[in-house]
């Protein structure tokens, strides 16, 4: 992604612009350059410039005639250096414009250490460019502070704080502000108040609406306290992606600082450079979903659905069904909370810190061990199990059978209070924020290293003596060892103790058995 910088304090001196070239999280540094020359009039633009930027010649072309400006007549090249770091942005348009402007000596007053991007419309009208978020912290980043970007992007602009936005409606608007002609208005984001859109997510699911399932409501708010991936198993109709539902609701409302990365992440993804996202993402794929569109990239590398839940929920349902490529994908994010996506020509990471939910029936027709009648052969069930291996089965926390309820009790069952979305929200809130003040602000006990382990988790020697005990009953991993440790942890938390206790971890111990490691 691009973002063009203007140093204008140099301007006269160098004739030439500062820009910025943005991928994934990175940015470099680049000069656009324009020269006039006695030859046959065109526009030319080089510097391994890709189609979009190349036709922005054509719509200058058009912007300046519908913006009573003059062109000159002469042979216009403009150059983006280092000519070797390929540029794919509509963003260049009006900075390239402006760098016309600058040699054809139209504007006199330009303002110092800013930024200009934008693209341009044959009226003249400057239009919304992707991935703006990501522009202005690329240049701020590089020292600058004030960003002249388009009307429309002025929204999601808000969000990074710290600097100065100057909206441009179009190209006339710039050539008066660059003249003082005219006055433009100034946004000091220092002081930008954020407004939730409160019809976003309004016809979620609440924990409420959920009849019986006491000990996978449990496992949802243990999750949700926590950050730990949860496996609902059951047969079908038993309410498991109802359940699953309910958890964006049942965290803490997203910080600013949550609302930058997010929004800008579904800004790249999609063509809505204005909207703010202000909930918790709730992103639940179809499981014929291509591997590309799950993990992110393409022929211009773009985030997929994991990098789309950050800071949210990732739901698989019927997580066997997926392809069993894109469920090992899986592996890294888990981890370590980002997706690498590498290609021939380029690299980008993004950020991929969500809580993956799945659910799965257990077997093909999903009647296995139900008093209905299963269908299936032995070797479908054991292919269909066995399309969770292992090492993804240990990187999830929290195993729940969500069973059959009698029908009768659907419509007459009055859900406790202890069970209601504000209550349960309350507890996770407070979960939190005692996490908070062992861990930092941004981390929760999911996220705990071995260190933070050991010198954090405070598990009692009694706790330590059934853990020991249940480890090598039940053969556990390394890794399933700790991750017990952090559930346990969270527990503790929802329980307000400081140490984790042996009713803890026999609570955590129960969401580790599940009939998919019987295979």
């Amino acid at each position: 992604m691009v973002a063009t910088v203007y140093n204008l304090s140099m301007i006269k001196a160098k004739r030439s612009i500062s820009s910025l070239v943005e991928t994934g999280q990175l940015g470099l540094v680049i000069d656009i350059e324009c020269q006039l020359a006695n030859s046959l009039p065109g526009i030319t633009i080089v510097g391994y410039a890709n189609k979009a930027v190349d036709e922005a010649k054509e719509r200058i072309r058009s912007a300046f005639e519908s913006s009573n400006l003059p062109l000159p007549r002469k042979r216009i090249v403009i150059n983006l250096a280092p000519a070797d770091v390929p540029k794919a942005s509509t963003g260049f348009d009006l900075a390239i414009a402006a760098a016309i402007l600058v040699a054809t000596d139209q504007c006199q007053n330009l303002p110092a250490n800013a930024a200009i991007m934008g693209e341009l419309g044959l009226d003249g009208d400057v239009r919304p460019i992707r991935g703006i978020i990501g522009k202005l912290l690329v240049g701020k980043r590089h020292g600058v502070d004030t960003f002249l970007i388009p009307i429309d992007n002025i929204d999601q602009a808000r969000l990074v704080p710290g600097i100065r936005l100057l909206p441009v409606p179009s190209l006339n608007h710039l050539f008066q502000y660059f003249n003082g002609i005219a006055e433009p208005t100034i946004i000091d984001t220092s002081d930008a108040q954020i407004d939730a859109d409160v019809t976003e997510g309004s016809d979620r699911i609440g924990l409420e609406d959920v009849i019986g399932q006491e000990l996978g409501k449990r496992a949802i708010e243990i999750s949700a306290a926590g950050g730990h991936n949860l496996l609902l198993g059951g047969p079908p109709g038993t309410g498991k992606s109802m359940l699953a539902k309910t958890l964006p609701d049942l965290l803490p409302p997203m910080s600013r600082d949550e609302m930058l990365e997010v929004t800008h992440l579904h800004s790249l993804a999609s063509n809505d450079f204005n909207r703010i996202v202000t909930r918790r993402p709730f992103r639940s794929p179809h499981h014929s979903a291509s591997n590309v569109a799950i993990v992110g990239g393409g022929n211009n590398i773009r985030p997929g659905e994991m990098s789309l839940s950050h800071r949210g929920v990732l739901l698989f349902d019927e997580l066997p069904e997926f392809d069993r490529v894109t469920i090992e994908a899986l592996r890294q994010p888990l981890e370590t909370r980002q997706v690498s996506i590498s290609r021939a020509k380029e690299t980008a990471d993004y950020p991929a810190h969500f809580i993956l939910v799945g659910t799965a029936n257990p077997c093909p027709c999903g009647y296995y061990g139900t008093k209905k009648q299963c269908r299936c052969m032995p070797n479908q069930i054991l292919k269909y199990r066995r399309k969770l291996s292992g090492p993804i089965l240990d990187r999830i926390d929290l195993y729940v059978d969500v069973h059959e309820i009698d029908n009768s009790r659907l419509l007459s069952e009055i859900p406790s209070e202890e069970h209601t979305t504000a209550c349960v929200l309350e507890r996770v809130s407070n979960a939190r924020l005692r996490q908070a003040q062992r861990l930092g602000a941004t981390r929760l006990n999911a996220d705990m290293t071995n260190r933070d382990i050991k010198n954090k988790a405070s598990l009692s020697d009694s706790g330590k003596t059934m853990l020991d005990t249940a480890a090598n009953k039940f053969g556990l991993s390394a890794r399933a060892y700790m991750r017990t440790i952090k559930v346990a942890r969270t527990i503790a938390d929802l329980d307000q103790s400081d140490s984790i206790e042996p009713k803890h971890v026999a609570e955590a111990l129960q969401y580790r058995p599940h009939q998919y490691h019987d295979q």
